[in-house]
């Protein structure tokens, strides 16, 4: 059985997909608002959400079952028809490396074999040269590189100091700074304050629902 479909919302057949990896645990308004700046600077069709099975970049940090995850990104996501979720690496065993799920949305033909641009953070793409296979990441889609509150800004001229040979596979994106994390929140939920304004009220909804970020450290 291959991977979920992804992009079955989209729209604009050709026109690139942007793929936005991460944990989201939860998953909150920073996301959905550096989304829909990548889609709009980009003239993105859309963007896949794509919940991570066992993040590599972070050994020993229990996170919250994927089920979980998951269903609060289709709850995030439900009313803008340009977003859609993929469960790819959810669904696949082990690590989720970037590299292996680009090289299974590729090899099963991602929507009509569109452009692939996927996003990650300055402060991830500091790091990126010490990713698994990071040019054979850059073979299978381009990078949209966002800014994050509290890491080093980074631009074209850093590229070209430091990693002149990507330079023509990256794209800087100027998105607003969202200074919301995921740690914040859960630690909120601990504390019984409230998240209203930083995740999406369905997701505030299920988080309460299901007792979520509840149990202490």
């Amino acid at each position: 059985m291959g991977p979920p479909a992804v992009g079955n919302r989209l729209t604009r057949p050709g026109a690139p997909i942007g793929l936005l990896g991460g944990t989201f645990d939860p998953i909150h308004n920073g996301h959905l608002a550096i989304a829909a700046a990548v889609r709009a600077a980009l003239d993105l069709a859309g963007i896949v959400f794509i919940p991570a099975g066992i993040p590599p970049h972070k050994p020993g940090l229990t996170v919250t079952p994927g089920e979980d995850r998951r269903a609060m990104v289709a709850l995030a996501i439900a009313s803008e028809p340009a977003f859609s979720l993929s469960t790819i690496e959810l669904d696949r065993p082990g690590p989720s490396y970037a590299v292996d799920t680009l090289a299974q949305l590729v090899g099963n033909g991602v929507d009509g074999s569109r452009p692939l641009e996927f996003v990650l953070s300055a402060e991830a793409f500091a790091g990126f040269p010490t990713w698994r296979e990071p040019g054979r990441i850059l073979g299978l889609a381009r990078l949209a590189v966002v800014p994050r509150a509290g890491a080093r800004p980074l631009d074209v001229g850093w590229l070209d100091e430091h990693l002149p040979a990507w330079r023509e596979r990256v794209d800087f994106v100027d998105c607003p700074l969202v200074s919301v994390s995921a740690s914040t929140i859960r630690d909120r939920v601990r504390a019984g304050l409230p998240i209203g304004g930083l995740v999406a009220p369905a997701v505030a909804d299920y988080i309460r629902a299901h007792r979520l970020y509840t149990d202490p450290l």
